[in-house]
């Protein structure tokens, strides 16, 4: 029930910073079949947290909705496919 409601995040393209408009999510690492275990990440009362598993940096930024990036592009829906 918790996938429907907490964005997912993926970085395919190994970008070593992606700003994000949430502070509660999930890191998948590269999308599958190159994932890492699918992890619930929660940014507290900071701005910045690095994924344990594939160092990814993610920065919240309020201007961003839920579902943006920056770099574009990174947000991963599970049980949808993905264009290349």
């Amino acid at each position: 029930m918790a996938d429907a409601v907490v964005p997912h995040f993926a970085n395919d393209a190994g970008h070593p910073k992606i700003r994000i408009g949430v502070k509660e999510f999930m890191c998948v690492g590269a999308r599958p079949p190159f994932d890492h275990p699918h992890i619930f990440i929660d940014m507290g009362d900071e701005s910045e947290q690095v994924c344990p598993y594939c160092s990814t940096l993610y920065v919240y930024d309020h201007a961003l909705n839920a579902t943006e990036t920056e770099p574009a592009g990174c947000l991963f829906e599970p049980g949808r496919a993905h264009a290349a």
